[in-house]
Order: structure tokens, then C-alpha cells, then sequence
């Protein structure tokens, strides 16, 4: 994979570095950072028949409800669904779906409404289109489309196109990197890597497993790895380098299910919780 990234990075290069991260404030800089998160995960070269007979740890009909806290204070919720497989240009894909809410506290300083959809192909190696709708005082309408003969990705906002960048193989939309994470053999004290792309720029962003831990949820006792994203190569977005900006822990089984997110911002810090386990 990584000679792979070295094949198309100078493709690249310029586009990303002319590009920037727009700032929101900071229940906005979560939402957006919680995507970014996903920006971690290595995604091993899967195709072909013996791709398609794999057990996904998610199926169709699987919700996930987080309810969000600032300190102790309320404040909002994401929901992470998994809808039934659709057709994209002619090709079987996963539909995935987040929607983001905030509580009648937090509307009062930043309100945000926001539903995201992402196709990615039936055997989960890359991203076919993903959609982004915001209601908020930066209100955004996104879509991205894909040419994978061309290696390409184009986001327009509002109908309004933006020019294309050059993405590397494999590359998934952040929403998508919720479910490509829970493929992955995540094992303490290794280093994750995987190439994004929101259609402004393609990253390969690392982090690093931590040490093992339990966390309860209801009734349950749940033994999680604790994943930690290296934020420093977004620098719009996080510019601290003394502490993690973003955790993230998932379930220590074959599911990976994530039931914690943290996102920190100076002396601010969001958490989200989930609410159950799927059954």
C-alpha cells in the first residue's frame, strides 16, 4: 500500500497544501473532528469472490445512538446507521448514514442539524459518493463523486463544483472510515494508517493503539482498545501537538463496535457515549 501512496502523492501534493480545513466553533469543530477521526484506519486490499464471502462485523438494519456531554452538561446526539445495499453507477454498495442533533443548550451557542451519507462498494475497499447536508449557520449542501479510472474525487457544495483532486487507492470518505476501522485487526501498541478524502484533500493520517481498558455500558462490563488519531498533519484543525486532540475506543471482539469518542479543544472536551450495545 505504501508504494502505492508514493505512485500518486506528487499527483497530489500541491492540491492538498493550496486546500483548507474551514474553522467552526467548537461543538462544529467535533462533529468535524469525530469524521476526521476516521482518517486512522489501515484497510488490508480485499476483492473478488473470496472478498464478498467475508463476514462483515455490520449488517443492514444495525443503529447506533450516542448521546453527547460537555463536562456534565447535555449536549446532543449522533445516530450511525446502516441502511440496505443500493445501486451506484451500476455497482452494489453499503449505505451508510450519521446524523448529528444538538440539544436545546448547546442551539443557543452553535445549532447544528446535519445528516451524512456515504456508498462505498460491496466489498469495502473505497468509497462510490458521499453526501454532506448541514443546517447551521454554515450551512453546507456537499456532494462527492468519485472517478476511479481517473483516480479523481470532486466535491461541489450547493450545486456549485469545486476542482478535482487526485486521490490514492483505496481512499474512503470520513464517514465511511466509522465501518472500515471495524475491519481491521486492531492490536495494542500498533500504529493504523488509511487515505481519506472529504473531496478537498486526501490524507494518510496514522495513529496509535493504546493500552487495553473496560468501560460499561448499562449491565455490561466491555473490555476496549483505546485508538489515538495524530492530528498534528491537519493543522488547521488541531495545532496542539502536547496531548491527543481525539480518542476513540472500540470494543475488543470481532465486532470493534465504537462505543466512545472524545474530542478535546483547549479546556474543551466533548464526549459521546453509546447509548446500547446492538444486539
Amino acid at each position: 500500500m505504501i508504494s502505492d501512496y508514493t505512485i500518486v502523492r506528487s499527483r497530489f501534493n500541491n492540491s492538498v497544501s493550496s486546500r483548507k480545513i474551514p474553522y467552526c466553533r467548537y461543538f462544529n469543530l467535533f462533529c468535524l473532528a469525530v469524521m476526521v477521526l476516521f482518517f486512522i484506519s489501515p484497510f488490508p486490499a480485499v476483492g473478488g469472490t473470496k472478498a464478498r464471502e467475508r463476514k462483515f462485523p455490520f449488517v443492514p438494519g444495525e443503529r447506533l445512538v450516542y448521546q453527547g456531554r460537555w463536562g456534565a452538561i447535555p449536549a446532543g446526539e449522533i445516530i450511525l446507521e446502516v441502511l440496505a445495499k443500493v445501486n451506484v453507477n451500476g455497482k452494489e454498495a453499503y449505505h451508510f448514514t450519521m446524523t448529528t442533533k444538538t440539544n436545546a443548550v448547546v442551539d443557543l451557542i452553535y445549532k447544528v442539524r446535519e445528516r451524512q451519507d456515504s456508498y462505498v462498494d460491496a466489498d469495502m475497499t473505497r468509497s462510490l459518493l458521499y453526501k454532506k447536508r448541514t443546517e447551521s449557520k454554515h450551512a453546507r449542501d456537499v456532494v462527492v463523486t468519485f472517478d476511479w479510472d481517473k483516480m479523481l474525487a470532486t466535491r461541489s457544495n450547493f450545486g456549485k463544483k469545486d476542482d478535482p483532486v487526485h486521490v490514492l487507492p483505496g481512499s474512503f470518505d470520513p464517514l465511511a472510515l466509522f465501518y472500515a476501522l471495524r475491519l481491521q485487526d486492531i492490536k495494542e501498541n500498533s500504529v493504523l494508517e488509511i487515505p481519506v478524502t472529504d473531496g478537498n484533500m486526501n490524507i494518510a493520517t496514522k495513529a496509535t493503539v493504546a493500552k487495553g481498558s473496560k468501560i460499561v455500558i448499562g449491565d455490561k462490563s466491555l473490555e476496549t482498545f483505546e485508538v489515538i488519531p495524530d492530528m498534528a498533519r491537519l493543522e488547521d484543525v488541531a495545532k496542539q501537538k502536547d496531548e491527543p486532540q481525539l480518542k476513540i475506543w472500540f470494543t475488543a471482539d470481532g465486532n470493534k463496535v465504537p462505543i466512545k469518542i472524545q474530542m478535546q479543544k483547549g479546556l474543551i472536551s466533548f464526549v459521546f457515549d453509546l447509548v446500547s450495545m446492538p444486539e
